[in-house]
């Protein structure tokens, strides 16, 4: 009796789909997959203002005087803004000047004030100190350039945003570079899965790598 009644309930459920010719499954299953969607979505959004930016984990560099600036992937200077054109700014102290270029978020000559006292750090090359993290007098930081992390809208992203992404383990990405021979290793930025680092070879000289999540290393540029 249980068996006929398991076969009688399956027979009519499908009796009654056949006879709706207007009926499809496959809105249904469109509805299930975007109420699973949209929960991911609004999380992305709500915590993508509580979560820190994937550059906030940029290795933290002690200012040199600015007449001791050499061409670096990272390097850092605090001196007071002399003077703003656009999107650059002049920073000096007692030793000397130097040239700041701030990308977009500088475009308007708004993002310093003339007199102000702030840290820059960044790469420098060719003269230019190409500002990544701007740290003002009250310790307001400021980070510029690329967000770094996956492509915004990207499924990566959202993961990434209510913490379901790849997650680098920084201490041992570092020790890793280490192990390779480098030292000094600081972290410049963030990929979508991997570190942009700076540190000195074997020779002393400056490079630039691309450490994978994974624990590759690629040699992107020698100073």
């Amino acid at each position: 009796m249980t068996t006929d009644t398991i076969v009688d309930g399956t027979a009519t459920d499908v009796t009654t789909d056949a006879l709706s010719p207007g009926r499809s499954r496959q809105p249904r299953r469109g509805l299930v997959v975007g109420a699973l969607a949209v929960p991911l979505a609004l999380g992305a959004v709500g915590l993508s203002l509580a979560q820190p930016g994937p550059n906030a984990g940029l290795t933290p560099i002690e200012p040199v005087a600015i007449s001791a600036l050499a061409p670096s992937g990272a390097v850092a200077a605090r001196g007071e803004v002399a003077e703003v054109f656009g999107n650059k700014f002049v920073v000096q102290d007692g030793t000397g000047r130097a040239l700041v270029e701030t990308g977009r978020q500088g475009e308007g000559g708004t993002l310093v004030s003339k007199g102000e006292t702030v840290t820059v750090q960044g790469r420098f090359e060719n003269g230019f100190l190409h500002a990544r993290l701007l740290t003002r007098a009250d310790g307001t930081k400021v980070v510029l350039g690329p967000a770094g992390g996956p492509p915004p809208g990207s499924l990566d992203w959202a993961k990434d945003k209510v913490g379901l992404g790849a997650q680098p383990d920084v201490p041992a990405l570092s020790a890793s570079v280490e192990k390779a021979g480098y030292s000094d290793v600081r972290v410049t930025g963030r990929g979508p899965r991997h570190l942009d680092v700076a540190a000195k070879g074997q020779d002393g000289r400056e490079r630039l790598l691309h450490v994978g999540f994974d624990g590759q290393i690629r040699e992107k540029r020698v100073f």
